[in-house]
């Protein structure tokens, strides 16, 4: 019963879910495994959306391939850093991305500074790669959150919401995640103990599919080169947010008791509309004073 996990609501009774696998006697995760998929169909779409585009799809696989290994480090020593009271007396297992560890946030600057980086040095738009990077963080972001139900990590507080989960007390990696309320509705089955809680990875991939089908049905259509990332950067920013809020495995900003992610949420969320905001403006601006000279010079041939 220690492998199983189960959405009870839903009548769904997983008896055997393995964190590892093994091939020719080495251990492989399926965190690991999750993480890769995520990673080559997200390089994938990208490389679709630049040919669309009209890029040079092998300069975005060679900036692919270089951005996810940023992104990886960068969301590893994200991590890192805030649960830095984990980490300094386990410094080896800084190293040991096969029990998970990765913030999402840390992958996303990691990998933005990746581009600009390679943009200027292969002088490709920038604001251009990022609207066909955008899709593919998503597609990622979508199937590499499956590598923590594997784990047994991520998850919220105690509910009996339809999509409510149950896994063992023995399966969960940290103790402490586990709150008041986890321990007093304890569900006990066939001699196993579980703990019942958001699945808070299921509802970042439901939320994330949403975003990825409304950036998709837009990027066509949109005003601006960026504007499809600036998007991302809002509709994952506020889903975040508020998934952000039920979570147990929170990172905190040192000394205080808020969450890394939610405030780095906020900032996204802000930055982004600012600049549309301001996108809109200035067009606005070139528009009317395209359209006030095209108005004098029909004058001026009145005129004559």
């Amino acid at each position: 019963m220690d492998k199983a996990i189960n959405f009870p609501n839903l009548n769904i009774h997983l008896d055997n879910v393995g964190q590892t696998f093994s091939v020719f006697g080495f251990e492989i995760a399926y965190y690991g495994i999750a993480v890769v998929i995520g990673m080559v169909l997200g390089l994938f779409i990208m490389s679709r959306e630049a040919k669309r585009l009209g890029e040079n799809e092998e300069k975005y696989w060679d900036m692919g391939i270089i951005m996810l290994i940023a992104g990886v480090i960068g969301a590893r020593i994200f991590y890192v850093v805030f649960a830095w009271e984990y980490y300094r007396d386990n410094l080896l297992s800084i190293f040991n991305l096969r029990q998970g560890g990765l913030a999402i946030y840390g992958g996303i600057i990691g990998s933005v500074i990746t581009v600009y980086i390679y943009g200027k040095i292969q002088k490709i738009s920038f604001p251009k790669m990022i609207d066909c990077i955008a899709p593919g963080l998503l597609i990622g972001q979508v199937i590499g959150r499956w590598g923590n139900f594997f784990n047994r990590e991520v998850f919220g507080g105690y509910t009996d919401n339809i999509l409510a989960m149950q896994l063992p007390v023995s399966a969960v990696r940290e103790q402490s995640e586990i709150t008041t309320a986890m321990w007093d509705n304890l569900v006990n089955i066939s001699g196993t103990d579980f703990i019942q809680v958001h699945p808070t990875f299921l509802y970042e991939g439901l939320w994330n599919i949403g975003v990825l089908v409304l950036l998709w049905l837009y990027r066509k259509h949109k005003k601006f080169d960026g504007e499809v990332f600036l998007l991302y950067l809002i509709g994952y920013g506020v889903g975040r947010f508020w998934i952000e809020a039920v979570r147990t495995d929170q990172l905190l900003i040192s000394g205080t008791n808020l969450p890394v992610s939610q405030v780095i949420s906020v900032a996204f969320v802000v930055v982004a509309f600012g600049i549309i905001i301001k996108k809109q403006i200035n067009n606005k601006k070139i528009k009317n004073s395209k359209e006030s000279k095209e108005s004098e010079e029909t004058q001026d041939i009145v005129e004559e």
